[in-house]
């Protein structure tokens, strides 16, 4: 789909010297307002994996309460020593303590094992959802390095959730609360000071930190977005910025948000640091308060030690409750910014549905109207043609005419706003996007050469394709020549989005693909783009006979040239049918097509005429 047929390509602004294609500097988009229900929607997918997080949140309590009970320990055994004690009970205490150092380590492998496990798991379906919504979201405002980032960054947010936050945090309050119990065993008037400094540790802090990163952690994953968007920009747009002398305006405003993020985040370094520091002076104070309560109650003096440093050990565990709130309050946004999409309505059809029976494949449109905003023209407007098995029609227009909306309607990746479109009496929209590509397919718009071999970029048309059949779908694109001439011939690498082929052969191969396919309805949109215009009647040729018999094809092209053959011609204006009927009718008859057969013979005349 272009920006001819109605849609402003995504993440593209005008570029000159005095506009740069980004955002006005400092505005990167709103910043995600806080939702009471993200956290539920990206929960609620943990649901299956709820055992595996529930184990993993175990393990972590287990951790800490095996460093806990380490430090205690070690602290009994060196206090003990020195009166020394009966063997029997130092031999007790010190395989105590070398058994909790290995089962601290070995649950927290364990822990880490399930926690991630258990989160990449749900992490593929948040990813999965998030990307179908992406894609079946019809927005020209929404930026591809912004998607990228809620694709990647912003749905990390949930992992960390579950890791960082949940997990954690859930050790942290049950290791804390048998502390205090152990405590309490001990000294009960210990046991309540320890008790009231877990509290400020693990409530005050938290709350504290919390409070202070929310304001700029809101602006944090919304500058990131930005910052996506800039790094798109920069890279597939440097060419027409330094052509334009926009280069430098560009890069300024990409370092100006870069600037504001660093900022930003040494703000809540330095704001984290503080209640860290705020973290440790809590610790200190409660380990003493529990010493100078404990020898009030006359507790014995190993047991002293062990308070003290138990205290310690449990105050550091709560802690873990700060660093919890700190990293939930920066997963606000990012988190708010992927239950946007989780919380949109699914596809139509379900993806275990079973394939619906398509009887034949005829085409149909029935007064298809697209628009793509809210106000703006239509794309298409009361839309009918009728495509039956083995009919050859041709759509052709002006720029902006709605040619390749009309395709992309065909092929279900845009639905209309009103109007149906259906295949072997089926509606497309209720068939399955796995099964749509049996019955309708070939080759779109800016079709997509993949960094691999010619070959592996063929087969994906067909896996099960046979050497003859590669060979017979690449003469027919015109592209089998070049293959025998290459060294390495199928094997060879065309580069990253096929860097190592020209654009005549780039459209060539993914022809090739869309005829190794062979689907029973053959879309071709602008099939001959980038070639000359003999080399692309003889392609269109080649490609209308390689066409296998019943098959049907809906041609969308700017090019009359190689049209007489074809069942019927539409021409489209502004998203609307204004002329129709074959060749010879429509080249008699006054009006757009005629216009453009006698311009465009003119052109090509003079092109073959100084081609050597």
């Amino acid at each position: 789909m272009t920006a001819a047929d109605g849609v402003t390509p995504v993440g593209r602004e005008p570029v000159g010297p005095t506009a740069v294609p980004v955002p006005p500097s400092g505005s990167p988009e709103p910043p995600a307002p806080a939702r009471p229900g993200a956290e539920r929607a990206v929960l609620r997918l943990a649901r299956p994996y709820l055992s595996r997080l529930l184990g993993a949140g175990l393990l972590a309590a287990a951790t800490e309460f095996a460093g806990l009970a380490l430090m205690a320990t070690a602290t009994w055994l060196l206090m003990s020593a020195a009166g020394r004690p009966p063997l029997d009970r130092l031999t007790v205490a010190i395989v105590a303590v070398r058994a909790l150092a290995v089962s601290r380590g070995v649950f927290r492998y364990t822990e880490r094992f399930a926690g991630h496990d258990a989160v990449l798991r749900m992490i593929t379906d948040v990813r999965a959802r998030v990307f179908a919504t992406l894609a079946a979201r019809r927005e020209t405002g929404r930026r591809t390095g912004d998607a990228l980032s809620r694709l990647v960054s912003d749905v990390e947010a949930a992992q960390d959730l579950l890791l960082r936050v949940l997990v954690p945090g859930a050790a942290a309050a049950l290791v804390s609360v048998l502390a205090v119990g152990v405590a309490a065993l001990i000294s009960p008037p210990a046991a309540g000071v320890l008790a009231l400094g877990l509290l400020v540790a693990g409530v005050a802090l938290p709350a504290l930190a919390a409070r202070i990163t929310r304001r700029a952690a809101d602006e944090v994953a919304p500058l990131r977005g930005a910052l996506a968007v800039d790094a798109v920009d920069l890279t597939h747009g440097a060419a027409d910025l330094a052509a334009f002398g926009a280069t430098g305006a560009a890069l300024a405003a990409a370092d100006e948000r870069a600037g504001r993020l660093a900022r930003l985040e040494r703000r809540l370094a330095a704001t984290g640091f503080a209640v860290d520091a705020l973290g440790v002076l809590v610790a200190g104070l409660t380990a003493a308060a529990v010493v100078v309560v404990a020898l009030r109650a006359e507790v014995g003096g190993v047991l002293v030690g062990v308070l003290a440093v138990g205290s310690l050990a449990a105050v550091e565990v709560a802690l873990a409750l700060v660093a919890a709130a700190r990293q939930r309050t920066q997963l606000r946004a990012g988190l708010a910014r992927v239950a946007d999409l989780l919380t949109e309505p699914g596809p139509a059809t379900p993806p275990d549905a079973p394939e619906p029976t398509v009887d034949g494949h005829d085409v149909r449109f029935a007064d298809v109207t697209v628009r793509y905003r809210a106000g703006a023209a239509p794309a298409l407007a009361g839309f009918d043609l009728d495509l039956p098995a083995g009919r050859r029609v041709a759509v052709v227009g002006p720029s902006g005419a709605g040619k390749s909306t009309l395709a992309a309607v065909l092929t279900g990746a845009v639905r209309p706003d009103t109007g149906r479109v259906t295949a072997g009496g089926v509606p497309v929209s209720e068939i399955p996007a796995e099964h749509l590509p049996r019955v309708v397919g070939g080759l779109l718009a800016e079709a997509y050469v993949f960094h691999a071999t010619v070959k592996e970029n063929l087969l994906l048309g067909r896996p099960d394709a046979t050497e003859a059949d590669l060979t017979a779908a690449t003469r027919a694109a015109g592209l089998l020549d070049w293959v025998r001439e290459q060294p390495d011939g199928w094997d060879t690498v065309v580069g990253e989005q096929g860097g190592q082929l020209s654009g005549g052969q780039r459209q060539r191969l993914a022809l090739a693909r869309a005829l190794l396919a062979a689907p029973p309805v053959l879309v071709l949109d602008e099939p001959t783009e980038g070639l000359d215009p003999a080399a692309a009647d003889a392609v269109l040729d080649s490609t209308l006979a390689a066409t296998p018999a019943g098959h049907s094809v809906l041609l969308i092209s700017h090019r009359l040239s190689g049209l007489a053959g074809f069942d019927e011609i539409v021409v489209l204006e502004g998203g609307r049918m204004v002329q129709r009927g074959r060749h010879d009718e429509l080249v008699a008859r006054p009006g757009w097509y005629r216009e453009q057969w006698l311009r465009q013979e003119a052109a090509e005349r003079g092109y073959l005429a100084i081609t050597p």
